[in-house]
């Protein structure tokens, strides 16, 4: 498989990721744990050809929604991305894995995508499509790098508080139960797993919990009812390669990284954890 090289982001100096070519990823690489929560799609990924709007409306069937070309009759409209969705359509660019990952997450976990649709376009109607807020801001975050982590042990928390990352990915904690990802919500994530052992940041919320659905549903409601994601640094980093099996190389130095496993910054203090318990 070649690698996909970053380019310049239209002269900003900013790099973006470019993902490989369909034809470049092989069928292994949807192995991988990142990919676990769409296993049910895993053929609109290893196809020869790219699924079309009709193939992803007809398997991804998402209740009001439908997803549309976004091509120039369709941005000719003026209206905000996020504003075509409230109005039903979901813009999908064709032969795109980055909206094809989207398509996925809409299908998988509706409930997380229409409340994050329902605050963006609350923040738009108040502050217009050319500004931003820091609200519209952690909900991209979330949309588009976020996973949702269950902790059963209150004590992995305190851990993930202190970036006491030996402690947090103790392979016994992960293996029991303790802790796990019970949704990736970050296409984008997604995305750049297209090129397997990349070392990647999902961005967190964390509930308190047994049950992973009822954890999903938890954070569906707490983003409608806009009791999250005001700032951006609400969200947890969580280094993904370091949770056991997700990177090949997993010895005691590869947590000695500490450009990836980084220490706690000084004045950093992380919300917490919403909860399923009473």
């Amino acid at each position: 498989m070649t690698c996909a090289p970053a380019a310049d982001d239209a002269g900003s100096g900013r790099r973006r990721f470019l993902a490989p070519a369909r034809e470049q990823v092989a069928h292994q690489c949807f192995e991988q744990p990142i990919f676990g929560g769409f296993a049910d799609y895993v053929e609109l990924l290893q196809g020869a050809d790219w699924p079309d709007i009709a193939t992803l409306n007809a398997q991804l069937a998402v209740q009001g929604k439908q997803f549309v070309i976004q091509d120039e009759a369709l941005l000719g409209d003026g209206l905000h991305y996020e504003q075509r969705i409230a109005q039903g359509r979901i813009a999908t660019r064709a032969q795109n894995w980055h909206d094809l990952f989207n398509a996925l997450v809409w299908a998988r976990y509706p409930a997380i995508k229409f409340a994050l649709n329902a605050q963006q376009c609350l923040h738009i109607a108040a502050m217009g499509t050319t500004q931003r807020n820091s609200a519209q801001a952690a909900l991209t975050q979330f949309d588009e790098t976020g996973v949702i982590v269950r902790v059963r042990d209150a004590a992995l928390l305190s851990a993930w508080d202190r970036h006491d990352w030996a402690t947090l990915f103790d392979p016994r904690a992960w293996q029991q139960g303790d802790i796990a990802i019970c949704a990736l919500i970050g296409h984008a994530l997604l995305e750049q797993a297209l090129l397997p052992g990349r070392l990647l940041v999902g961005k967190s919320i964390v509930v308190l919990g047994e049950d992973d659905a009822a954890c999903v549903a938890r954070v569906a409601a707490a983003i409608a009812e806009a009791q999250l994601l005001a700032e951006p640094s609400e969200l947890r980093p969580l280094p993904l390669a370091g949770i056991p099996g997700w990177h090949a190389s997993q010895d005691a130095a590869f947590y000695q990284l500490r450009d990836y496993f980084r220490p706690l910054r000084e004045g950093r203090v992380y919300p917490s954890a919403l909860s399923l318990r009473s």
